[in-house]
């Protein structure tokens, strides 16, 4: 357990600025006070407490389990790029053929991420964050191995790689340098290693897809789920209307293999997810797959445009599917491994070799290449396991429970062993007096899904039982589903966090003793983690929140610049809605809280500031409820850090062990 008796004056700082935020809640003519800081004495005082060595060996094992990114192939096919966090950190490696010993390309402790392979394969393309700020720098580095050569590196400034040209004489960028809630965008000259701006109209812009003469296509976010989509000719500067002006639609959009036609992803014309032919001249959807009751995931369009590649969530599984770019006929793939998730990676750009990406419960993510001349599937690489088994992994049943309105509410739910006794005609028995922890996923519009989950094993292993649901406002169920929880709506379907925990005690309980419940969840999962021990206190027994918001209000007051607008657009105004968002803001009902809290955050948090969780806590303090507090002085949203990861998964464990096994 986890004792820090802060000083006295520092909580009485904390308590004033706690006042402050709730009365410029309150009030709109206001000016919203500076958020609450994370000084040197903040960090101290709430620094990440040593863990138990046997308790530390167990959490570790597991992060011990990793498996390399699907990757990116050079343009022959003879060399793979990919991703990896064997070193702690992820980082980018190479390997020189199938099941060849993996060469290690960047270091250090700061993540950094493989974006592309530059048409003639000597030079990668790629992105490195530093202290979990996310502003992200973008560089070269020899394909061979060597020092980074910066493209753009700014001190507050996020960049996100667009294009490459077909030669490589050029890349195509974003980045917000001229204004924080805007970005440009810009082209960099490989050669002279400089950039020009190519365009720099307000609005939250990013590349989406480009032609080999240079022209872009352009999407410009509008909302949470929301974009528009203008061609750009970078030659004359025209920008032209294309998808989504005036809307509030979802669109996803590339080039299609005509030029005058765009392939769109689109739930405009039903409830879900859909891909279309888009014909610029008479701007008329024509479907191109067939109406199913579930959503297209995602697709892509290979740079020689003959195949599109998409995937189905079909109930949270993942399920692949190709077409011919030209006639839009459904195109056979090969034998695929059987599995819970199976998707595509990058595609060379002549179309013949493409990655393919599997997992499952007890099988860690996996990726071979295809070889689509052949028809042939080769592994690469393998992930690494070390001291773990991981066939004796909990398997991810889905299941469901009754919101009150009657609405069944999807969740996946993995039991140990001791935890499933089987009924007479094999009917699984639900767990007796097994402790339960429900995570909440993130988002809102995020999903939790089956597969290989070694963090959710750590708690089974513990003996809990690990749910995780997907109420409204989660993503894969539909538009309906998805946009039920939007803005003043949320307070309607928010009842679906205490709902879970009512279902549990009531049907998972022995002799009439209902199983003890904790929730947890991280960003918005952490949000409604706080939720459910505040506004629906005594629903569960403990609760870990981590990054979560406390106050909507002070949240989209300090949130990045770049991501105001598009949290307005799923929360609500912090103006016109302030009422709806103090009603549906945790920090609202501090005074109802009735079980033990830790609250996990990272100072570095562009998303959700580090203020969320001090004023939370400074709340909690004044009533002396007992809460607990970790901040990690070195990360952003969430920990990206190995041993922040081990500290983060460790007292979420050990909490819940105490709190819900006595421990």
């Amino acid at each position: 357990m986890i004792r820090r008796p802060g000083p006295a004056g520092a909580a009485v700082l904390l308590l004033a600025a706690l006042f402050l935020a709730v009365a410029w809640t309150a009030s709109s003519s206001t000016p919203a006070p500076a958020p609450l800081a994370a000084t040197p004495e903040v960090l101290a005082r709430y620094a990440p407490p040593a863990l138990p060595a046997d308790l530390r060996r167990r959490v570790q094992a597991m992060f011990d389990v990793r498996s390399p990114g699907a990757g990116r192939l050079s343009p022959d096919g003879t060399r793979l790029f990919f991703n990896w966090s064997v070193t702690g950190t992820s980082q980018v490696w190479r390997i020189d053929g199938p099941q060849r010993f993996p060469v290690q390309l960047t270091g250090g402790e700061d993540p950094t991420t493989l974006q592309g392979v530059m048409p003639d394969g000597r030079h990668i393309v790629l992105s490195r964050d530093r202290g979990g700020a996310e502003n992200p720098g973008l560089y070269l580095q020899p394909a061979d191995g060597g020092p980074l050569e910066t493209i753009v590196q700014k001190d507050g400034v996020r960049a996100s790689l667009g294009a490459i040209s077909p030669d490589g004489a050029s890349i195509v960028y974003t980045a917000n340098d001229r204004k924080p809630d805007a970005y440009a965008v810009y082209r960099y000259d490989v050669a002279a290693r400089r950039s020009e701006l190519l365009f720099g109209e307000d609005g939250l812009w990013s590349v989406a897809d480009d032609r080999p003469d240079g022209r872009l296509l352009l999407a410009k976010e509008t909302g949470n789920t929301s974009s528009e989509y203008y061609g750009f000719d970078p030659a004359t500067k025209a920008l032209t209307p294309l998808v989504g002006q005036g809307e509030t639609e979802d669109y996803d959009v590339a080039f299609g293999a005509d030029d005058g036609e765009l392939i769109v992803r689109t739930p405009k014309l039903g409830d879900f997810q859909r891909l279309y032919r888009y014909r610029m001249a008479t701007k008329e959807l024509t479907p191109i797959t067939p109406e199913m009751s579930h959503d297209i995931a995602g697709f892509s369009i290979g740079e020689d445009r003959s195949r599109i590649l998409y995937t189905v969530n079909d109930g949270g599984y993942t399920r692949p599917h190709a077409l011919d770019a030209r006639t839009f006929a459904e195109l056979p793939l090969p034998p695929l491994p059987a599995a819970d998730h199976v998707s595509f990676g990058s595609t060379t750009s002549d179309g013949r070799y493409t990655a393919v990406v599997f997992d499952s419960a007890t099988t860690l993510p996996s990726s071979a290449v295809l070889d689509w001349a052949t028809g042939t599937l080769t592994r690469w690489h393998v992930p690494s396991a070390p001291e773990v088994d991981p066939s004796r992994f909990a398997p991810a049943t889905l299941e469901s429970y009754p919101a009150r309105d009657g609405t069944p509410i999807p969740m996946f739910v993995r039991r140990p062993a001791s935890c499933a006794r089987p009924l007479p005609g094999g009917t699984p028995q639900p767990p007796g007096p097994c402790p339960v922890v429900v995570e909440f996923h993130g988002g809102p519009e995020a999903q939790a899904e089956p597969g290989f989950d070694p963090r959710a094993q750590l708690f089974v292993d513990a003996g809990f039982v690990y749910v995780t649901p997907n109420v409204r406002g989660s993503d894969g169920y539909g538009k309906a589903w998805l946009h039920s929880d939007d803005g003043p709506k949320r307070l309607g379907v928010i009842t679906d966090i205490e709902d879970c925990a009512r279902w549990i005690r009531a049907h998972w309980g022995e002799a009439g003793r209902p199983p003890k419940i904790g929730i947890t969840g991280g960003s918005y999962g952490g949000y409604s983690t706080l939720v459910g021990m505040t506004m629906f206190a005594g629903a569960y027994d403990a609760g870990v929140a981590v990054v979560g918001m406390s106050n909507l209000a002070t949240f989209l007051e300090h949130t990045a610049p770049y991501r105001r607008a598009l949290r307005i657009t799923e929360y609500g105004d912090p103006v016109k809605d302030r009422d709806a968002l103090r009603r549906r803001s945790p920090v609202t009902y501090v005074d109802r809280v009735r079980g033990p809290l830790l609250i996990i955050q990272g100072a570095n948090d562009p998303r959700v500031p580090v203020s969320e969780a001090l004023q939370l806590q400074a709340a909690l303090d004044r009533r002396k409820a007992g809460s607990q507090l970790i901040l990690f002085p070195d990360e952003g949203h969430g920990a990206q850090k190995r041993d922040n990861r081990v500290q983060e998964a460790g007292h979420t464990l050990e909490f819940f062990e105490e709190h819900l096994l006595g421990r």
